[in-house]
């Protein structure tokens, strides 16, 4: 069974903290594939991750850019994983069938819609009926990430 985190935002958007986890994954040679919820924001991260902070970027590929099966990250609306990747990431409320493929998932969700509270939850106890092993991070004051179970 593969671990599973999901990360509660509640000081930073999504914009803000997907890039620095991704820099994580990037950091210990692994490969991720973010899978989100429609065009615009796949679109939208694509662009963001070329140009989030001035003096970096983060490699990365969408289908439309090609060389998918050479990606380090990979955004996408469907459920491939072109560069055998071992982190999922999951945001908008997408979920998965497939996180048993991966040996770790994250699933971000914002905090401050209740929606998506509700929506995670849900998500969080079928997982951990699956048998997954299930974390929870929530943001501190100061923006870092903390477990909180």
């Amino acid at each position: 069974m593969s671990d599973v985190s999901f990360y509660h935002l509640t000081r930073q958007p999504l914009e803000r903290a997907l890039p620095k986890l991704l820099e994580r994954v990037v950091g210990s040679d692994l490969k991720a594939v973010v899978r989100v919820g429609g065009e615009e924001r796949l679109a939208a991260l694509d662009s963001l991750l070329w140009t989030y902070t001035p003096d970096s970027f983060l490699p990365h590929g969408t289908a439309k850019s090609g060389h998918a099966d050479m990606q380090p990250v990979y955004l996408t609306m469907g459920d491939e994983n072109p560069a055998s990747a071992q982190v999922l990431m999951l945001v908008d409320g997408v979920e998965a069938d497939d996180v048993a493929d991966f040996s770790r998932c994250l699933y971000m969700f914002d905090g401050n819609d209740d929606a998506a509270v509700a929506a995670a939850r849900g998500y969080w106890s079928r997982l951990k009926q699956d048998g997954h092993d299930v974390t929870y991070w929530r943001q501190s004051d100061a923006g870092r990430w903390e477990k909180q179970a």
